[in-house]
C-alpha cells in the first residue's frame, strides 16, 4: 500500500512538471505575438508624429519579438529606411557631432578630418551650397562605413561601425567573374565616361552602362556603379563589377568616402 501511494504521488509530480512545462512554453507564444503586434502600431505611430529615433527602437523591439519570415522582412526594410532618413537629417546620434565652423573652414576641410564626404555633410544640415560661415553648427558624421557584398545572394550591405544599416540588391558578375577579397574604393566619379574596349562611351549615351555613379576599388577595372538597365538586378550578369540602381547608388554615393572597404564574398 504505501509502495502504491509513493508511485501514485511520484505520478502526480510528473504531471504536474509536464503540465507546468506545456504552459510555459505556449504563454510567450502568445504573449510574443501580441507584443510584437502591440510594438509595431506604436512604431507606426511614433513615426507618424516625426519621433524617428523613438520608432526606430520600437521596430527593433517588434523585430525581437517576431517569428514570422515576411513580417520580419517588413520591418527589417523600415529599420533600414530610417537609418538612411536620419542619416540624412540633422538629428545627432551616437555616430555624429555637432561641430561649431571655425574660420578659414570649408565643407572639404571638414570633410577630410572626419573622414566623411561633402554630400553627406550637406544632406544631414540640408544645404544648398558649398557656402558655410563661422559659428555656423554642421551635424557631421564620425562612424566608418563599410561594404560587404554576397554575391551568393547578389546583395550588398551598407555597415557603420559593422552593423549593417541599409541592403541593397545588386547584379554581380557572370561565371563567378566579380573577384572576392577585400578592397578600397579609391575613386569616385558622377556620370561616369566607360571606356570600353575599342570604344569610348560618354555618360549621356544609352549605351554606357556605369549608368549615374562609379566608384572604383584598388584592382583595376572593378567597382561599383550604376546602370541603364535595373530590370536585371539581383542577377549574375554582369562583366565583374557590382551594378546597383542608379538611385541606390547615387545614395551610397553620397555616403561612403574614398578609402572605404569593401569586402565581397561567394
Amino acid at each position: 500500500m504505501k509502495r502504491l501511494h509513493i508511485i501514485i504521488v511520484g505520478a502526480i509530480i510528473a504531471l504536474t512538471v509536464i503540465f507546468s512545462f506545456v504552459f510555459s512554453t505556449k504563454r510567450p507564444s502568445g504573449k510574443t505575438k501580441t507584443s510584437s503586434i502591440s510594438y509595431l502600431k506604436e512604431a507606426e505611430g511614433a513615426y507618424k508624429s516625426g519621433e524617428v529615433q523613438e520608432a526606430k527602437i520600437l521596430y527593433e523591439t517588434a523585430k525581437e519579438l517576431t517569428e514570422d519570415v515576411n513580417t520580419l522582412k517588413k520591418i527589417q526594410s523600415k529599420i533600414e529606411d530610417i537609418n538612411i532618413e536620419m542619416l540624412f537629417s540633422p538629428a545627432v546620434d551616437e555616430c555624429s557631432i555637432k561641430y561649431v565652423v571655425k574660420p578659414k573652414d570649408a565643407l572639404v576641410k571638414i570633410a577630410r578630418k572626419f573622414n566623411t564626404t561633402i554630400n553627406l555633410i550637406k544632406k544631414a544640415n540640408k544645404l544648398e551650397s558649398n557656402i558655410i560661415r563661422p559659428g555656423q553648427e554642421l551635424k557631421v558624421n564620425t562612424c566608418k562605413f563599410s561594404i560587404a557584398v554576397d554575391k551568393s545572394q547578389n546583395l550588398l550591405f551598407l555597415k557603420r561601425d559593422g552593423e549593417i544599416i541599409k541592403t541593397y540588391i545588386v547584379s554581380t558578375g557572370k561565371d563567378n567573374s566579380t573577384p572576392v577579397g577585400s578592397f578600397k574604393i579609391i575613386n569616385k566619379l558622377s556620370n561616369p565616361t566607360w571606356f570600353k574596349t575599342g570604344a569610348v562611351i560618354p555618360p549621356d549615351s544609352p549605351e554606357n552602362i556605369l549608368g549615374s555613379r562609379w566608384m572604383g576599388f584598388d584592382r583595376q577595372g572593378y567597382g561599383i556603379h550604376g546602370t541603364t538597365d535595373p530590370n536585371n538586378l539581383g542577377k549574375q550578369i554582369t562583366l565583374g563589377c557590382v551594378r546597383m540602381s542608379n538611385e541606390e547608388v547615387e545614395e551610397l554615393f553620397d555616403i561612403i568616402p574614398v578609402g572605404t572597404e569593401v569586402i565581397i564574398v561567394d
